[in-house]
């Protein structure tokens, strides 16, 4: 459709990379799935045994593409790392079965869920949405998408994010309580999912606080690595 039917030219289509290719996987959606490790549950005062998963988004724009420098946000004192494993659709649909809810993966990735965790603890504390410390400018940095085609459906794997060179999360994809194929299952119940989705499945134990000028390097074994500077 030309751009003279709107008011002002609409904002580029948001897309990654996909690796060994000139091909873009277009972003419809990002979904993410809280506490999917016991240890991190743990850490951040909840019982892992308690709850179903749980999710929220992120806008799509929130996407830091691959090689760019993540900018310190305004409003936090307090900016935490989230090193995850993301899930990329290529299929979807509506209360999709357990059983054939891996056939809906087109590809794997490599992210951080940024968080302003000051910000989401007053938000928590007064019952209000997380959209300040979870969806602001940049809160997404993704790796390109590695498909399924090519690496298969990992089911272990070192999840592991160091700052400044220094081990600060270390985890495996067989630690997660919900699997792709559960959280795919159990999203698509609340949600009509698409070509395009995005799926970030949670993080281990040992997510921190970052600073300007500091340097994260995570990478799931299998899968593909990220590096990404503060500034």
């Amino acid at each position: 459709m030309s751009t003279q039917n709107y008011i002002f030219p609409p904002a580029p289509p948001v897309s990654l990379h996909i690796a060994n290719t000139d091909a873009r996987f277009p972003v419809r959606r990002i979904y993410c799935v809280g506490r999917n490790y016991a240890a991190h549950a743990i850490e951040m005062g909840h019982d892992p045994e308690q709850e179903p998963p749980f999710f929220f988004q992120k806008p799509a724009d929130t996407i830091l593409q691959p090689h760019q420098d993540f900018p310190y946000p305004s409003q936090s004192n307090d900016v935490n790392f989230e090193l995850e494993q993301v899930i990329a659709l290529g299929t979807g649909g509506q209360n999709i079965p357990i059983e054939t809810a891996l056939d809906h993966i087109f590809a794997y990735g490599v992210g951080l869920d940024m968080t302003r965790r000051d910000l989401q603890a007053a938000a928590k504390a007064k019952g209000r949405p997380w959209s300040t410390g979870k969806g602001f400018d940049h809160a997404a940095p993704m790796s390109a998408l590695c498909p399924v085609a090519e690496i298969g459906h990992p089911t272990s794997g070192a999840v592991t994010l160091k700052v400044n060179g220094e081990a600060r999360q270390n985890g495996d994809l067989a630690q997660m309580l919900w699997k792709p194929q559960e959280i795919i299952t159990h999203l698509s119940q609340l949600f009509t999912l698409f070509p395009g989705d995005l799926i970030m499945t949670g993080t281990p134990a040992g997510v921190g606080a970052i600073e300007r000028g500091d340097l994260m390097e995570g990478q799931i074994t299998g899968i593909t690595d990220i590096r990404v500077a503060v500034v």
